[in-house]
C-alpha cells in the first residue's frame, strides 16, 4: 500500500516536471494552416511553474489572432521580456498589456524604451522667436532640465536592463549592445534558463552575434538546447559553418530549436550538423526541455 502510494505520488509530480516548454506565437514557418505566418518571433516559456513571454511579435492584429486560435491564456503571466526594439518583436505589447497591464515587463535600456533627453541647445539652435507662439516648439518656453525628447513607452512600467542580470531563481538575462555595423549600438538582451540537463538559450535577434551573447552568459555547462534567430540569413555559407561549429565545439549546443531571421541556409546546415538533435520550433509549435 505504501508503495502504491509513493507511485501515485510521482505520477502527480510528473505533469509539473513536464511542463518546462515553449510555445511559438510568431514566426515565418508553420505546419499549420489555421496560424498565420508573420515575420517576426513570439514565444510563450513555461519554466518551473513561471509563465514568461519572450518577444510579442509584429502585427498586433495578427498576434492576437494567433494567441486565440492557439488558445494561450497571456493575462496570468509572471513577466515579459522584449529582446530589442525592432518592431517584429514588440508591436503586440499593448495586446498583451491591456490583458495584464501590471505584468512585470523587462526591456532593454534603449531610448525607444526608455524615451531619450534632448540634448542641450537642441531645439534653439534655429529659434524663431517671431513666430506666433502656437508655432513654436513648447510655446517657446524652455524644456525643463532632464526633459525628455520623446516619451516611448515611459507610460508603462518597466525594468531597463544595461547588464547581465538574474531576474529569478534559475532565470538569467543576458545584455549586449551590436557592433556590427548594420545595428551598431543596438542593446539586446537574451535569456538563459538554468536546467538540469543544462543552461536553456532563449534569443530574440542575435544583432550583437551569438558567440558573443553565448560567451557573455558565461555557460559552465553545454547548452542543453538553443530557441530563437541567429541573424544568419544574409550571411555567406562560410560564415554560417563558423557560427555554427562555435556553438557545437565551444559550446556544445546539444538541441538546436532555432527560427525567425535565422535563415533557411542557416537551417540546412543546422538539420544536417544536428541530425536528430534539430526540435521544428515553426509557429504554433511546443517545444519540451
Amino acid at each position: 500500500m505504501h508503495r502504491l502510494l509513493a507511485l501515485l505520488l510521482l505520477a502527480a509530480a510528473l505533469p509539473s516536471i513536464a511542463q518546462n516548454r515553449i510555445t511559438i506565437l510568431n514566426d515565418a514557418f508553420s505546419k499549420r494552416a489555421d496560424l498565420e505566418q508573420d515575420w517576426g518571433y513570439s514565444a510563450l516559456i513555461e519554466f518551473e511553474g513561471k509563465r514568461i513571454l519572450f518577444d510579442t511579435g509584429d502585427n498586433i492584429a495578427l498576434f492576437k489572432r494567433n494567441v486565440e486560435r492557439l488558445h494561450v491564456d497571456l493575462s496570468h503571466l509572471d513577466m515579459v521580456i522584449l529582446s530589442h526594439a525592432h518592431g517584429d518583436h514588440t508591436s503586440g505589447l499593448r495586446y498583451v498589456l491591456s490583458l495584464n497591464p501590471n505584468v512585470p515587463l523587462f526591456v532593454p535600456d534603449d531610448p525607444y524604451f526608455t524615451g531619450s533627453t534632448l540634448p542641450p541647445g537642441f531645439l534653439t539652435t534655429d529659434a524663431q522667436p517671431d513666430l506666433p507662439k502656437e508655432m513654436r516648439y513648447f510655446g517657446g518656453g524652455n524644456r525643463p532640465a532632464g526633459g525628455k525628447g520623446w516619451t516611448a513607452w515611459t507610460d508603462t512600467k518597466m525594468t531597463a536592463i544595461s547588464g547581465n542580470t538574474d531576474i529569478a531563481p534559475h532565470i538569467h538575462l543576458i545584455s549586449q549592445v551590436s557592433e556590427k555595423p548594420a545595428f551598431k549600438g543596438l542593446r539586446e538582451i537574451s535569456l538563459v534558463l538554468d536546467t538540469p540537463n543544462g543552461p536553456v538559450v532563449i534569443v530574440g535577434c542575435s544583432h550583437p552575434g551569438i558567440e558573443n551573447i553565448m560567451a557573455s552568459a558565461n555557460l559552465t555547462q553545454p547548452v542543453a538546447m538553443l530557441f530563437g534567430g541567429l541573424h544568419l540569413l544574409q550571411d555567406s555559407p562560410e560564415q554560417i559553418h563558423a557560427t555554427l561549429t562555435t556553438l557545437a565545439e565551444t559550446y556544445h549546443v546539444r538541441t538546436m530549436a532555432i527560427g525567425h531571421c535565422s535563415g533557411e541556409l542557416a537551417f540546412k546546415q543546422i538539420q544536417q550538423r544536428w541530425a536528430g538533435h534539430f526540435a521544428y520550433a515553426g509557429l504554433g509549435e511546443t517545444v519540451r526541455f
